[in-house]
C-alpha cells in the first residue's frame, strides 16, 4: 500500500492509515509510517515489557515489534497479521495490526478528543477521534505507547541541568501542545532554564487566536516573542500555525521552533518551505532550549527571520 500520499504544505490536513485490532478500528498519522509488510517471525527478548512481543531484522535492521492488542488491554496477538513500521522520535519501531483498512484525508478541525465513546485505555493512548462513514477511528498516540513501555525514549527534561546556571529571562515564550503531559514538561523545562515568561496552549488555533488578539491590540512585543509548536494537534496543525505566522508581515519575524517526534527528511523540507527557524525531534528538550537561546538572541538583535541553514537543526 502507497503509504505517501503528498500533501501541500500548511494546509491543516494529514492523511490518516485506518487499521483494526480486535474488529476495532484505529488510525495512525501516515507521516509516521516508513513501510507495512507480513507479519515475521520475532526473537523474544528476556525480561521485556509484555507489550514487546520481541525483535525482528528485515534487510539488517534490528526492529522492536510492539503487540498493540497488548497495549490495548485486548489479550495478546497470535503470529499472523501485519506490522507497521513507523519512524518518530528517530525510533524505527513495528506496531503489529490484524489488518488495514485504507487511507483517509482528513482536516485536524475533524479530529475530535477522546471522550465517553472511548474505554479509559484507549482515551489514555487516544490523540483524538475521527468520526466515518457511521464509524469511530480512534487516532492513537503513539509516541506515548512507545514511551510507557520504556520511559528513556521521552522527553530527555535531565539535560537542562547540564546547560549549567541560567539567567532568569522574561522573553515571552508562546507554546502550542496537545499533550497535557508533554505540555507541562516542556513549560517546566524553559522554566528551570529561566524562561519564566511561557504561555501554554492546547492546539495551533489557540495559539493563533493569542496572536491574532496581540495583533490587534498592538501588543505583540510585549507578548510573543518567540513560538515552540507540535506538529500533529487538532483544530490546527504547527505546520499551519508556521504558514500563518511566516506569510503575515507583521509576525513572519517571530522566530519558530517545530518541536515534535515527526522531525524525518520529508517533514524537515516541508517545515523549511514554511519558513521555520528550526526544526527537533521532541526527546531533544536540551537542544530545544540551547536552539530558543540563540533565536531569540538573533531576534533581539534586529536580524530578522533567522531562516538560515545554520538556524534550522
Amino acid at each position: 500500500m502507497d503509504t505517501k500520499i503528498l500533501l501541500e504544505n500548511g494546509t491543516n490536513e494529514l492523511e490518516v492509515l485506518e487499521f483494526t485490532v480486535d474488529g476495532n478500528s484505529y488510525g495512525i498519522n501516515v507521516a509516521k509510517i516508513k513501510e507495512i509488510i507480513n507479519y515475521q517471525e520475532v526473537t523474544p527478548v528476556p525480561n521485556a515489557h509484555p507489550s514487546i512481543e520481541g525483535i525482528f531484522m528485515p534487510r539488517d535492521t534490528m526492529i522492536t515489534a510492539i503487540d498493540l492488542r497488548n497495549c490495548l488491554q485486548r489479550g495478546s496477538s497470535q503470529p499472523g497479521g501485519l506490522f507497521i513500521i513507523t519512524n518518530f522520535n528517530k525510533l524505527d519501531i513495528a506496531f503489529h495490526v490484524d489488518a488495514v483498512v485504507g487511507i483517509h484525508r482528513v482536516s485536524w478541525t475533524e479530529i475530535i478528543k477522546p471522550g465517553a465513546t472511548v474505554s479509559t485505555t484507549e482515551a489514555s493512548i487516544s490523540t483524538g477521534i475521527i468520526k466515518f462513514e457511521e464509524k469511530l477511528i480512534i487516532v492513537l498516540d503513539f509516541e506515548k505507547i512507545v514511551t510507557d513501555i520504556n520511559p528513556e525514549t521521552g522527553l530527555k527534561v535531565t539535560e537542562i541541568d547540564d546547560l549549567g546556571p541560567r539567567h532568569r529571562s522574561d522573553v515571552p515564550i508562546l507554546i502550542a501542545e496537545d499533550s497535557a503531559l508533554l505540555r507541562k514538561m516542556i513549560v517546566d523545562s524553559l522554566k528551570k532554564a529561566g524562561y519564566v515568561n511561557v504561555i501554554a496552549t492546547e492546539n495551533g488555533k489557540e495559539a493563533y487566536d493569542i496572536i491574532a488578539d496581540c495583533k490587534e491590540k498592538g501588543v505583540m512585543e510585549e507578548h510573543v516573542k518567540c513560538i515552540i509548536t507540535d506538529i500533529e494537534m487538532p483544530l490546527m496543525d504547527g505546520h499551519r500555525l508556521t504558514k500563518l505566522v511566516k506569510e503575515d508581515s507583521e509576525t513572519r519575524n517571530i522566530p519558530i521552533v517545530i518541536f515534535s517526534s515527526l522531525i524525518n527528511d520529508e517533514m524537515r523540507r516541508k517545515g523549511e518551505q514554511l519558513g521555520a527557524d528550526a526544526q527537533l525531534t521532541k526527546p531533544e528538550i536540551g537542544k530545544l532550549v540551547t536552539t530558543v537561546d540563540a533565536l531569540i538572541s538573533k531576534y533581539q538583535s534586529g536580524e530578522g527571520n533567522g531562516n538560515s541553514p545554520e538556524a534550522v537543526a
